[in-house]
C-alpha cells in the first residue's frame, strides 16, 4: 500500500519526528499539512513551517504550511478545514505537538503545568475532534498519537508527575477514541520510541550532545508510522506500539542504521514497559 495522494495533517511538523514522518510520506507523493507555530527562524530550534514545506516538496510531496497553535480552537478548526479545501481530503492525523518539563511537583510552575496539558492532552483531543468528520470520508483513515503505552507504574509518575499526566492524557485519548471510532472505521493508535530520539527537545532540554549521540534518529519513528498508516484502519486500531517492535514485525532486523553514534550505548526512553523486549537485531 502507498500513501500517494493521501493527505496528512501533522502537528509540530516543522522539525524532529513530525518532519521525519512528513518526509517519509512525501516520498510516496503524499500531501502534508504542516501545522506548527514556527513561522520565523528560532535561535535554538532548526526549521520553520516554510523550510519544512520546501523539504517535503523536494522529497516528492505537496506541502501546506500552516501557522497553528494547538491551544487555539479557531486556529485548529480553520487549519483542518483549509487542509481539506486545499487537497480535497483528510486521511491521516498525527498528534505530534508536545511540551515537556521534567520537574518534581514542588518545582513545577503552574503555568508550565497548564502549558503541557493544553498542548499535549487538550491539543490532541481538539485536533482529533475536528478531524473526525473529514476522516470518515477517507477509505483508510488513521489518527496517530505520539504517546506512551498506558503502563501504570509509580516509577513513570513520581519523578515528573505533571509531564507524565499530560503525556498519558494523550494515550487516554487513544484508548477512548479507538473505541468510540471503531464503528466508523477510523483507526486510532499510539506510537512511542524505545530509546531517546535525536530531536531539539533532547538536545536543548534533556541531555545535550551526549544524549543526542546515545539516541536513535527520527527516521525510526517515521518508518514505524509509515507501517501503521498502511495497515487496514478497520482492524489495526487501539494499539500502543513501540517503534522497533512495529518494524521488527515487518521483518526489519537492521536497527544499527538508526543510531546517531554506533559507538555509544542507547539511552532507553521513559514509559517503555518492562515486558516489551526489543526485537532481534543485526547486532
Amino acid at each position: 500500500m502507498s500513501l500517494a495522494g493521501k493527505t496528512l495533517f501533522i502537528t509540530g511538523a516543522s522539525r524532529g519526528i513530525g518532519l521525519a514522518i512528513a518526509l517519509r510520506a512525501a516520498r510516496d507523493g503524499a500531501n502534508v499539512a504542516i501545522a506548527a507555530k514556527t513561522a520565523e527562524p528560532h535561535p535554538k530550534l532548526p526549521g520553520t513551517i516554510f523550510t519544512a514545506a520546501a523539504e517535503i516538496e523536494a522529497a516528492g510531496g505537496r506541502a501546506l504550511p500552516l501557522v497553528v497553535d494547538v491551544r487555539e480552537e479557531e486556529q485548529v478548526r480553520e487549519a483542518i478545514d483549509r487542509t481539506v479545501e486545499t487537497f480535497g481530503s483528510l486521511d491521516i492525523v498525527v498528534n505530534n505537538a508536545s511540551a515537556i518539563q521534567l520537574t518534581p511537583t514542588t518545582e513545577t510552575d503552574m503555568k508550565r503545568f497548564d502549558l503541557m496539558h493544553q498542548i499535549n492532552t487538550r491539543g490532541t483531543f481538539m485536533v482529533s475532534k475536528y478531524a473526525i468528520a473529514h476522516l470518515e470520508k477517507s477509505d483508510n483513515p488513521h489518527i496517530l498519537m505520539l504517546s506512551p503505552p498506558l503502563d501504570m507504574k509509580e516509577k513513570w509518575f513520581a519523578p515528573h508527575l505533571a509531564y507524565s499526566i499530560a503525556k498519558y492524557g494523550m494515550s487516554l485519548c487513544v484508548l477512548g477514541l479507538a473505541g468510540e471510532l471503531r464503528g466508523r472505521g477510523i483507526a486510532v493508535n499510539a506510537l512511542w520510541p524505545r530509546t531517546t530520539i535525536a530531536t531539539s527537545a533532547v538536545k536543548n532540554l534533556l541531555g545535550g550532545d551526549a544524549l543526542m549521540r546515545a539516541s536513535r534518529t527520527p527516521e525510526i519513528m517515521a518508518d514505524a508510522a509509515y507501517v501503521i498508516f498502511t495497515k487496514p484502519a478497520k482492524s489495526y486500531t487501539g494499539q500502543f506500539l513501540i517503534d522497533d517492535l512495529v518494524l521488527g514485525a515487518e521483518g526489519e532486523t537492521d536497527f544499527e542504521r538508526y543510531r546517531v553514534d554506533p559507538t555509544q550505548p542507547l539511552m532507553p526512553d521513559f514509559f517503555v514497559p518492562d515486558d516489551t523486549p526489543p526485537p532481534p537485531s543485526s547486532r
